[in-house]
């Protein structure tokens, strides 16, 4: 039995946050940033609280539309394509989400000019989404390489040009007096940004169960597999596959749970892994197979930051180790892998063999048993758990195409389908 967990909701989502912030090095911490310039603004606006809060909690997430490293790269060159098709997304993602529902407005419109608005100014969709409008383009143009207070003057005179066409006068007053304080700037660019909006923030006295956890990590989930067509239903497999073991072997509602949001999460460091190998239709390269080994890695450096989801965060991260010690990244051996680790790598694999793949079909169900029995008999797998799966492969198969076939209707009328 594993004790009850709860954690920080500032901690999750800026872990979050940092997470997505990963694909794309030269953007590091970008959604940060963003999130504390439209806080501060919305602060010196003496917006009421819940809209501060609506405001701080878009910026932290405002570019969850872009999946891949690829559609990164796109938003970054600023072609407009990619820019819209980000801020859909992002709209879609968010309303999916019942704590980030009343901010996908913000999302949908943070890359709308002021002079398209119909509305009002004091219409709280407009006033919000003009603060990420002007902290998106503030830290965009930042220079990395270049000391803060060195370039501020000049940041401050290219966000004058803009009153009156792309963000609103008003705005950008308030915004040209929170600049006038050093502090502001050097909090901006500290490394330190991550502490600083963790212990001062809106969310830094809110607590969350493992229910409202469960339901970030489905969105996590989502952001992940929707990088590529092949992916786009296999977290949801896997976790409804360990959900399933895990009640097989008797684990409590609680544990359930935690096995859910593992499996949802499992894949969070593929972020970081280009859809050019991801959807390669042939074996890796050593060097390619390089590249992909370091998502585990990063699934286990990102949700241990969240205190309170260590375990959760083994279970997760260690689905690529074997028995036998020659998994990866971290090379563990049977002694250091918990029921629930050796639930994750069982499941893992009987997903990713039913699952189509850019370099083969999914495997019938004979193929995969001997696989899995290879697999268990060589040291790799849980043989107890092999087995267990084995006796109950057709029913664990019908329960996971179900699943995965919800996902897949959700992805492609929902997530895609005002894109095209």
């Amino acid at each position: 039995m594993y004790p009850k967990i709860s954690v920080n909701l500032g901690n999750l989502i800026l872990s979050l946050s940092d997470a997505l912030d990963l694909a794309f090095p030269s953007l590091s911490m970008h959604q940060q940033r963003t999130a504390f310039i439209a806080w501060e603004i919305a602060k010196k606006a003496k917006l009421p609280d819940k809209r501060i809060e609506h405001v701080f909690l878009a910026g932290l997430l405002h570019d969850i539309g872009a999946l891949s490293i690829e559609e990164k790269k796109s938003l970054h060159d600023n072609e407009i394509s990619a820019v819209e098709r980000h801020c859909i997304r992002g709209q879609h993602l968010f309303r999916s989400n019942p704590w980030l529902e009343p901010c996908a407005d913000l999302v949908r419109y943070h890359h709308r000019d002021w002079e398209t608005f119909d509305s009002p100014r004091e219409t709280p969709e407009t006033f919000n989404s003009q603060l990420l409008r002007i902290a998106d383009y503030l830290e965009r143009h930042i220079d990395r390489d270049t000391y803060i207070l060195h370039q501020s003057l000049a940041l401050c005179k290219r966000i004058k040009e803009l009153a009156g066409k792309q963000i609103d006068r008003k705005i950008v007053d308030l915004f040209l007096e929170v600049a006038q304080r050093d502090e502001f700037w050097l909090d901006l660019t500290s490394p330190r940004l991550y502490s600083l909006l963790l212990h001062n923030g809106p969310f830094q006295t809110i607590e969350v169960d493992i229910n409202s956890i469960a339901i970030f990590a489905k969105l996590l989930g989502i952001i992940v597999d929707f990088k590529s067509p092949f992916t786009a239903a296999h977290s949801s497999g896997v976790a409804q596959c360990s959900m399933l073991l895990a009640e097989m072997v008797g684990m409590s509602e609680s544990e359930l749970k935690m096995m859910e949001v593992a499996g949802l999460l499992h894949d969070l460091g593929k972020i970081v892994v280009p859809n050019s190998i991801l959807e390669k239709p042939a074996c890796l390269t050593q060097a390619e197979m390089a590249v992909m080994k370091q998502h585990a890695y990063h699934t286990f450096s990102i949700l241990s930051t969240i205190g309170g989801l260590q375990m959760i965060a083994e279970w997760a991260a260690y689905h690529h180790e074997k028995l036998n010690g020659n998994g990866y990244p971290f090379m563990r051996e049977a002694h250091d892998l918990t029921l629930g680790s050796r639930i994750m790598a069982v499941s893992d694999i009987f997903s990713a063999l039913a699952e189509d793949r850019p370099y083969r079909k999914g495997m019938k169900t004979e193929e995969m048993k001997g696989i899995l029995q290879e697999e268990a008999s060589c040291g790799a797998l849980d043989p107890n758990l092999v087995k267990l799966l084995l006796m109950n492969i057709e029913d664990v198969r019908r329960s996971i195409t179900e699943k995965q076939e919800q996902v897949m209707h959700y992805y492609k009328t929902e997530v895609e389908s005002d894109l095209f």
